[in-house]
């Protein structure tokens, strides 16, 4: 068979059910899919393709998925380090995204942070942020894959002077691209169980229901939030989102670090799944999620890197470092997340 293009000496990390690696393998490719993957020296069909590519001994390996990002906010890297989540969004963030996010801008970042994550191996993204049209836009030009969600919040956002129509605004933005790529799938994003009501959440679920697509939140990020849902509401902010109707299996629950068993229990008992963020819930203290026990719930869990101000860079290979590790010496347990587990979560 004539192939497009044949990839060899590389050594293939297949992420199957086996966890294969095969050392000198051989990859070939035809329309734009992976035809062939095998071992061996690529004399034995190389005159099969025009386009030869030597991997140097390099790692082949399928692309990784960004389960949360912020892509707009490489705008704002550097930005008010050192202080803790609400001080940081409320004196610093919130007021530089009202002042300077406007849809060129967004478009612009969001170009840089697509090139930033293609550069290093992330081809799949799961964003939220405000202006997500011309982050989609960015995304469509750049030829990465990914999950682009309208964020929806209780007070005026960037491309959003009135509240009040937040949530037609993500119902016109899933609407327009809900079938434009097959790269792109729109998404609704609900900044948080703190910044949006009880019915700003079951309208913005009503969206991803009718059109089949994720809502994203995030949920039990900080202590100070779990301590504000449970003094307004009495319960967890997992019991809350419960109670709401939000938890399906289509919800993405980023964070999830205040989480006890029982939380654990609803979210696996609804299917829902979450997006781990280490260095951004370092850098911000905001704790450790207990990732190892969602993992024996069967939690499907995935790593993001969220957005830069909160973490510098979108680069999940030092996520994965940094996930395999950090549960180490917080269970004082070398076994738990090891290499393989942390791959696959990325």
């Amino acid at each position: 068979m004539k192939y497009d293009t044949i990839i060899h000496n590389g050594i293939i990390v297949t992420v199957n059910s086996n966890f294969d690696i095969i050392i000198d393998g051989v990859i070939c490719i035809k329309n734009g899919k992976i035809e062939t993957v095998s071992p061996g020296p690529a004399d034995r069909v190389a005159y099969q393709s025009e386009n030869i590519i030597d991997a140097r001994g390099g790692i082949i390996m399928p692309g990784l998925v960004n389960t949360h990002t912020h892509l707009p906010m490489t705008l704002l890297r550097g930005i008010a380090d050192d202080l803790p989540l609400f001080e940081w969004l409320n004196d610093y963030i919130f007021p530089l995204e009202a002042k300077y996010m406007n849809s060129g801008n967004v478009r612009i970042a969001s170009l840089l942070g697509c090139a930033e994550m293609l550069l290093s191996g992330t081809t799949t993204c799961c964003d939220g942020y405000f202006h997500e049209d011309s982050v989609a836009q960015a995304a469509l030009e750049t030829g990465i894959r990914g999950v682009f969600g309208q964020g929806v919040i209780d007070f005026t956002a960037p491309g959003v002077p009135d509240p009040a129509d937040n949530i037609k605004t993500a119902g016109r933005y899933a609407e327009k691209w809900l079938n434009v790529s097959p790269l792109i799938r729109p998404s609704v994003f609900c900044h948080s169980p703190y910044t949006c009501s009880e019915v700003t959440l079951i309208k913005a679920k009503r969206i991803t229901r009718s059109n089949n697509i994720l809502f994203q939140i995030h949920t039990a990020e900080t202590k100070n939030e779990y301590d504000m849902i449970m003094s307004k509401h009495g319960v967890s902010p997992v019991r809350y989102l419960q109670k709401t109707g939000i938890l399906d299996e289509m919800t993405i629950l980023v964070h999830s670090v205040w989480t006890d068993e029982d939380d654990i229990r609803i979210i696996s008992e609804h299917g829902s799944k979450i997006s781990h963020n280490p260095q951004s819930n370092m850098k911000l203290a905001s704790g450790i999620a207990p990732v190892p026990e969602f993992l024996k719930n069967r939690i499907t869990v995935g790593l993001g890197t969220d957005g830069c101000a909160s973490n510098n860079d979108p680069d999940l290979f030092k996520e994965m470092d940094v996930a395999a590790k950090i549960h180490k010496v917080n269970l004082l347990d070398p076994t738990v997340m090891d290499a393989g587990t942390v791959i696959q979560m990325a």
